[in-house]
């Protein structure tokens, strides 16, 4: 099945934590954080779609697991990754901005907001972040608030600044954390 109903996934590794992937034939379509399992990513997904069905598969994942991979070697600083995202035209439009902010800089949501071309939006610009279902693909992460605080994230605060810090540190630039 072409259509997406057929979500596949597996888990990519790091430092003795798992972060599951999943993606149908089209895209990377949930990546969820290191306090994120099986049961989360399905429940998430399938709100979106609820006639999906789950498949393990390694081979299907390869593309995905090496890019996170190279990511947290450092390798990796933009995905070009096929990604199957479902959202609101706000929430893709959001995402698609995210998408635009360099590896190792930060941007607030208010920048985002006037991004997409609606400054009044920053409230529910952090809500579409907070919907972003392809973490580090999809960098939210390096969104942050106006007076420097972290803000909120999916995966915790504690891997939100991990990455922020990763990125700083590959980027030899100096995030403000």
């Amino acid at each position: 099945m072409g259509n997406g109903r057929i979500v596949y996934y597996d888990s990519f590794e790091r430092d003795d934590k798992r972060m599951i992937l999943a993606a149908t034939e089209k895209g990377l379509c949930w990546a969820g954080g290191f306090n994120e399992d099986e049961q989360q990513m399905q429940s998430w997904l399938l709100k979106q779609e609820p006639h999906r069905t789950f498949q393990k598969d390694e081979q299907k994942l390869r593309i995905y697991i090496e890019a996170m991979e190279r990511y947290f070697s450092g390798d990796l600083r933009t995905f070009d990754i096929p990604l199957d995202l479902r959202g609101t035209p706000f929430q893709l439009a959001v995402w698609k901005v995210l998408q635009h902010i360099p590896y190792g800089e930060t941007r607030t949501y208010s920048d985002i907001a006037n991004d997409i071309g609606n400054p009044q939006s920053v409230r529910a610009v952090g809500t579409a972040i907070g919907r972003n279902p392809v973490l580090i693909a999809i960098p939210c992460h390096r969104v942050i608030q106006k007076n420097g605080a972290l803000g909120g994230f999916r995966a915790g605060l504690s891997l939100k600044e991990f990455l922020l810090q990763l990125e700083s540190e590959k980027s030899q630039t100096k995030i403000p954390l």
